[in-house]
């Protein structure tokens, strides 16, 4: 077994309380904010490789198994990319199995520094943000195992990132939201576009982040060639950011390797709704 380097800031493991599962179908990356009471979940931080390998083999299943993702990498079976040895990874573990049943990686300001980019920054131009670097985090690569799919991962993740964020001092969490080009059953082409850029719509009038935070596609959506107007509802993920009180930065990107239209969002702590403060900060 093979040490990581020392994480760039303290980790701690921290463990959700006993209940029951309700696994069931979902988005394939994660669901919403539900509450239901989790099963034996425990969650921490990666401290070793084998345990990275594990949530990349998560991703690849998801990414690749379900969403048709076509990723390069060293390592057959594994989603693996050049930001993977400077983030930080979140695991939720199914006690009783210890499989890693849910990820997210986590791009500190110090780690940022060292690679000279985030991952958001390939696909959009974030400069208008450069001010908010030194107290930002970006994070990624989030998904869930299909049989786990329910409120209960997702808050394990999300609670241990906040408390990471509070403790650490930093005050803006940023990442690309992927849209599924297959999403709500979405076929062809223009169907599948259509989908993506109505839900631009509807987040643009309601939940975009004031001017001075926007960010540019680098590969942008063609969105003038869909039909904007269908009645689509954004991923579950997204819908859980939103009720954070996370904004949007702007238009789509596309990403052609994971098939998906991707969404710029930030989610600032001073911003979070007070229900979901109290119960991930407890504050």
């Amino acid at each position: 077994m093979k040490e990581l380097p020392t994480p760039t800031l303290p980790v701690s493991p921290s463990t959700l309380p006993r209940g029951s599962l309700h696994p069931g179908a979902a988005d394939p990356h994660c669901n919403g904010l539900a509450d239901p009471a989790a099963s034996r979940l425990e969650v921490a931080w990666a401290r070793h490789e084998d345990e990275v390998r594990a949530a990349q083999r998560l991703r690849f299943a998801v990414f690749a198994g379900e969403m048709g993702a076509r990723l390069r990498s060293p390592l057959a079976g594994h989603d693996i990319d050049i930001f993977d040895d400077f983030c930080e990874h979140l695991l939720v573990r199914d006690a009783a199995s210890r499989e890693v049943v849910g990820t997210y990686r986590v791009l500190t300001p110090a780690q940022a520094r060292r690679i000279g980019s985030t991952y958001s920054a390939t696909e959009f131009d974030m400069t208008r943000l450069r001010h908010l670097r030194e107290r930002m985090v970006e994070t990624g690569r989030a998904c869930v195992h299909r049989q786990y799919r329910h409120g209960g991962v997702v808050l394990a993740l999300w609670s241990a990132l906040a408390a990471f964020m509070q403790r650490n001092r930093l005050d803006t969490m940023v990442g690309c939201a992927s849209i599924p080009l297959q999403h709500a059953g979405a076929s062809g082409v223009a169907a599948a576009g259509g989908a993506a850029a109505s839900i631009w719509n509807q987040l643009r009038d309601r939940h975009l982040a004031p001017i001075e935070f926007h960010v540019r596609p680098r590969l942008p959506l063609p969105l003038e060639r869909f039909d904007g107007s269908l009645d689509v509802p954004p991923p579950a993920l997204i819908r859980g950011y939103l009720r954070l009180g996370a904004e949007v930065l702007g238009p789509p990107a596309w990403d052609p390797e994971f098939n998906s239209a991707d969404l710029p969002m930030m989610l600032r702590i001073d911003r979070l709704h007070p229900r979901y403060r109290r119960h991930l900060l407890g504050a």
